[in-house]
This record gives C-alpha cells, structure tokens and sequence, in this order.
C-alpha cells in the first residue's frame, strides 16, 4: 500500500457501493469507523444524483473498539430494516473495519431477517473497486436468479439481457438508452437491464432472456459467464465504434435469425464520412496516447486506427483484471502496454512518448494540460463535467458520432490556438483591437499600439494627494480643506471640472494554452532566427521538435542550432 494524491480506483466497497445505488430496493450496510462515509459525495455530487446512495454506516468510533462493535451492528442491521424496508440486504466492510474481524456478515444471518442477506468477502487489501462491482454483481444475481429458468415461448420476440451498467459508470445511462433503442430497431426486447435500475425481483427473470449484452465486462464478466453456462445464453460484446456497431448488428441477427440490412442503411452516422473528408485529412497519423478501463481503452485504440486514421504510440490500462486483454491489443499496434494504478508512471509514460492526443481518465486531462497537450476523456474516474445532462452515449451510432465530436475536437483547437498565436504579435489581430463590426469606434490608435501606455500611472506631483487633487489642503478623497463634498468641488462651492482620464493601459497578451519552454540542455544553444522558426510549430507537438532537433544537434556536432539546423534535423527524422 503507499499514500498517494489520486487514484484510479477505490477500495472494493465503493464497489459494491455503485451496485447498491445503482439498484432498486437493495441496502448495503457497510461495518465502517467515522470518516469512511467520504463515498456518498461520489454519487451526490459529482454523478449529481438526487437521492443519497443507500447505505447505512456502522461508523464506530476509537472509545468503541475497546467495547463490542459486533453490538454496533446488530443494532444498524435492525434500523436499516426497519427503517428503509429493503428487498435484499448487502452486509460488508471497510478496509479499516476487517481488521477488527468482526464478521459482519454472519452477525447479519444470525439475526434472522426475513429477506435475503448477502455478505461480501471484498478483500479490502487485496482488491479494488471494479472487483467489488463485479464480486457484488455476482453474489446478488447467484442470490436472486433461480437456476430454472421459465421455458421460452416459441414465436415471440427475442429477449435479452443488458448487463454492467452501474451507479458512478462512464456514459452508462446514455450508452443504456441506446442500445436499447439499436436492439428495439433489430427487433429484440430487452428483459432486463442489471444493475443499473434493477430489483431484486428483476434479477430472478434474467434466466427467461434468449441471450446477453455484456455491455462493460469490468463489471458483468463473472456473472455473463454463470448465466451462459446455467442458462445456455450466448453473450455479445459492446457495440463501440462504427464497426463495432455493425458488426454488433450482424451478430444479433444471426442470434436472432433476422436482416439488419434496414438497420444499417438506414443508420444516421456521421464518423466515417466526417473522417474522409476534406476537413479531416490532416488528422491522418495523429499520434496517440490511451489509458483508461480495459473496455475503453481496448475500443479506442481500435476506433483510433481503424476509424480515424490514428497511429497508437502507447496504450494502458488500470484494470489488472483485464491485464491479458490489454497486453493483447497493445500487441496489434506494436507497442508494449502500461499495466498500473500510479499516475505517476502514466505520466512519465506521456512525456516520454510526447503524443500529439492524449485519450483518458480525469487524471491524464489533468497531465495533458500540465503538458500542453490536447486531451479527450474516455474512462472513469472523471469529474462532474463528464455527467452531462445531455445526451452523449458512446455506444452505438450516435455514439459514434459523440466520439467523433470529443476526440477530434481538441485537435482542431489546437490548430485555432496555434494560429491564434503565430498572430499575436500582428496589430490588426492583437487581443486589444475591438471588434471589426464597430467600425473606428473599436478600434486602437495605432501610435497607442506602437507606443502603449504604461502599464502603471506615474507617481503624483509634489503636493497633490493620491485621489489627484489641488494642493489646498485636500483629503484622501479629493475634497477642500472648506468642506466640499468628496465629487472635488471648490472651496467656493462650484463645481470643478475633473481631470482628464487617462488613456486605459493596454494590457500585455498571454501566450495562449503555451506549454513551459524548456531549457536547452549545456552547451546547445539555439539562434534568435531558429528560436523564432521553433515557435511557428504548433505547440502541441512544439517539445517534440525541440527535442527532436536538440537529438539531433548532439549527434552530428551542430551547434548554436540555426534555422538550418532545424530543418536538416526535420528531413533526418521523416526520413
């Protein structure tokens, strides 16, 4: 274990706390000291639901460990009952809590209570959270899904089931509705979706389903597998991307025995003309950088290549349970994957590789504009802007379509930004000169742009006071030694004229989104003129040239680095 400032994960009971919230009539009631209820803020205030997660704390204090804490949850395990009238309860505990051994779990069977109980065993310092959801997932669909399973009616509409959507996931209500609607179209009903908006009651039908979408195998992986064998279900993997999507469609037709001909010619996908187009084409080989949750992560990398044009330069994953798969797809693409929980060796790994689009979690947007890189998020954990109250799933067509949106779009203002800084400097685009739509009006003199005026006022003349009055006497407010009022008036009572303003300071124009410039190492200098050449080079991928040209200085001796230094250090490198 070691004391870090993020994590890409929590412990494995905010785990089976996404289950629980993500759920209909279940409780989870977590052994746990003060302080562990810090997760109700994940669900309330950056997921932005409306109601709190349902979980009731035991939250003992340090005067109880020398008493019975066992008795402490007897009495939450009543309340909770009581009070809240659960389907199922959840019984578990937190990192801090197993140490005690309490045994929570066969506390709460002993009690008796007439509904289900199911007690996690969520190895607090062994696992994480996605292993929680799924480990929790599991225990309450073994619990719940009889192993016989109602006969299908022969006939009607096929039935499947969509599983993995939780409380806390990424884009998981919107990817729901979509595939939901891509399913509907094909002419399949969904039976049941779990866990996201299901009940106990609800799991007990998923047997009836003729076959499974598993939708996130973080999360459904173990318990797609069981329903498979007890009930004969074929299981389908996530429709992300164009392809994807097809091919997702082409599957369940065969399951089915149905056309998705209608079904694709009539999809309203903008990803793959918007990628050939004219507007696009500079975006053909963009270097890439992705991390994130497996499924993600796995999916992007194909979208990048296969969709967009892009060249995958390092891919990684936190998920160590998906660690095969993602050492698998690194492989396709020629590089080696970055197994890790530590933001730290993410971060190295970027600045190593300098990508020209970083594709990630909360953490790499924060690494990436550290760095001066473009950045699109495309895995939990992220922050509250990454719930949207749109509409932007990344399932299907339209999510297809979200994805063109988010990943190109930060290189397209990097473009915009970069022009906007080759032209700073020019004074018909200087960030002062007003719009062009008001004529002279907005306009700045051109002696003023030329000559601007400091940025500080002089300091007053002898015997005047700092509000820039008369010497007769008057205060800090500008008013006479007679009492006039503060607006500067005489001592006569007359109103005086006030004093000129001064023309506003034209404010000095920030780089705009610049990355820090590094120094050059000892004994490479550059010139004024390469230095000049360097800064034309969009500044996304500015370090890399730097880096690159400095490589090259070293190795055939060139130094100062002139201008054509750099492009001999260019041709050396496209070669």
């Amino acid at each position: 274990m070691q004391l870090a400032v993020w994590t890409y994960e929590g412990p494995p009971h905010v785990g089976a706390m996404r289950i629980a919230t993500a759920m209909r009539g279940v409780h989870f009631l977590l052994h746990a000291p003060q302080g562990d209820t810090y997760a109700d803020l994940l669900f309330t205030m950056i997921e932005r639901r409306k109601e709190r997660p349902p979980v009731t704390y035991t939250t003992f204090a340090a005067r109880d460990l020398g008493s019975d804490t066992a008795e402490l949850f007897k009495t939450a395990a009543k309340d909770a009952y009581e009070r809240f009238a659960p389907e199922l309860i959840l019984v578990g505990a937190s990192c801090t809590a197993e140490l005690i051994q309490d045994d929570p779990g066969g506390i709460a069977t002993a009690l008796r209570l007439p509904i289900p109980v199911v007690a996690l065993e969520l190895s607090a310092y062994q696992r994480k959270e996605n292993w929680g959801a799924a480990h929790t997932f599991y225990r309450i669909v073994r619990a719940c899904c009889p192993a016989t399973p109602q006969p299908r009616i022969t006939g009607a509409r096929k039935r499947c089931n969509l599983l993995g959507p939780t409380a806390l996931g990424f884009r998981h209500r919107d990817d729901v509705t979509e595939v939901t609607r891509l399913l509907q179209q094909l002419g399949v009903d969904v039976n049941v979706v779990a866990p996201l908006g299901a009940s106990p009651s609800d799991l007990a039908r998923l047997g009836d389903a003729d076959f499974n979408v598993m939708m996130y195998p973080e999360i459904a992986e173990q318990a797609a597998r069981w329903l498979g064998k007890t009930f004969d279900q074929p299981c389908v993997g996530a429709p992300l991307g164009v392809n994807a999507t097809r091919a997702f469609c082409r599957q369940i037709a065969e399951i089915t025995g149905g056309d998705p001909t209608a079904v694709l010619d009539e999809a309203e996908c903008r990803l793959p003309w918007y990628s050939r187009s004219i507007d696009s084409t500079y975006l053909t080989k963009k270097q890439v950088f992705v991390f994130g949750d497996a499924t993600h992560v796995i999916a992007a990398a194909r979208i990048a290549t296969e969709e967009f044009g892009f060249e995958v330069i390092g891919l990684g994953s936190y998920s160590r349970e998906q660690a095969r798969d993602v050492r698998d797809a690194a492989a396709q693409y020629g590089v080696e994957a970055l197994i890790t929980d530590d933001h730290l060796l993410v971060e190295e790994r970027i600045v190593e590789l300098q990508p020209e689009l970083v594709l990630g979690t909360q953490m790499e947007r924060h690494i990436a504009k550290r760095l001066g890189l473009p950045c699109a998020v495309i895995s939990a954990p992220v922050h509250v802007q990454d719930y949207p109250a749109r509409y932007s799933p990344q399932m299907g067509f339209e999510g297809a379509n979200v994805l063109f949106d988010t990943w190109v779009h930060p290189l397209m203002m990097g473009l915009e930004e970069h022009l906007l800084a080759m032209f700073r400097d020019d004074f018909e685009f200087a960030d002062e000169r007003g719009p062009s739509h008001l004529g002279s009006t907005g306009a700045i003199d051109a002696a003023a742009m030329t000559n601007p005026a400091p940025a500080v006022a002089p300091p007053a003349a002898a015997g005047t006071s700092a509000a820039g009055t008369s010497a007769a006497g008057t205060s800090a407010a500008g008013t006479s030694a007679a009492g006039t009022s503060a607006a500067g008036t005489s001592a006569a009572g007359t109103s005086a004229t006030p004093p000129a303003a001064a023309p506003p300071a034209v404010a000095a124009s920030a780089p705009v989104m610049a990355a820090p410039a590094a120094a050059p190492p000892a004994g490479l200098q550059w010139t004024d003129e390469a230095e000049r050449e360097l800064k034309k080079i969009p500044f996304f991928v500015r370090g890399r040239a730097r880096r690159n040209t400095e490589r090259f200085a070293r190795e055939f001796g060139r130094t100062p680095i002139t201008l054509e230094t750099l492009y001999d250090a260019k041709a050396h490198f496209q070669a």
